[in-house]
């Protein structure tokens, strides 16, 4: 019984050894706010998307304003300063930031950010993003160079997928 059991806890040592390589990672990362696991169905109907979802299209995640993202570390390619949109001064570089869901394999070339003063279009750009895994993100400056109500938009050909209302001073 005694070898049994000592068998038994080596090939679990063995079984998990790269887990707790992975477990040591985590551990010397900093601390992260614990999130509520998504259900069994919320997980399967992400992977069929992501999987077989091919041609119908990006969802579109988050998107905000950011005057940072991170280039490299345990955040990289995350918006690691969010821009207050009720509060930012005119000239300041910011970055709409956006997270996409995008099929395997599909590449994705008809989203555009559309920055508006007003009812005045200021600026459109193309963005372009890649099903080459889970996530696929993406962040474009955006230019508010004078004071007053402005939109920045994430746009797929005529659809609105999210606006944000930005506050210039």
């Amino acid at each position: 019984m005694a070898g049994n059991l000592k068998n038994l806890a080596m090939c679990a040592a063995v079984a998990f050894s790269g887990v707790a390589m992975a477990q040591d990672a985590v551990e010397s990362a900093p601390a992260q706010e614990s999130v509520k696991a998504p259900s069994a169905d919320a997980v399967k109907t992400t992977w069929e998307y992501f999987y077989k979802g091919q041609g119908q299209g990006p969802v579109l995640v988050d998107a905000k304003l950011c005057t940072e993202v991170a280039k490299d570390g345990p955040n990289k390619f995350e918006c690691i300063v969010e821009a207050n949109p009720d509060s930012v001064k005119a000239g300041t570089n910011v970055m709409l930031w956006q997270s996409y869901l995008v099929p395997q394999g599909d590449s994705i070339d008809d989203l555009m950010i559309q920055v508006k003063q007003g009812n005045v279009v200021r600026e459109t750009k193309d963005v372009k993003v890649k099903g080459d895994g889970w996530r696929a993100r993406q962040w474009t400056g955006v230019r508010l160079n004078k004071a007053g109500e402005w939109t920045v938009t994430v746009m797929r050909g005529e659809q609105e997928l999210k606006s944000i209302k930005v506050k210039v001073l």
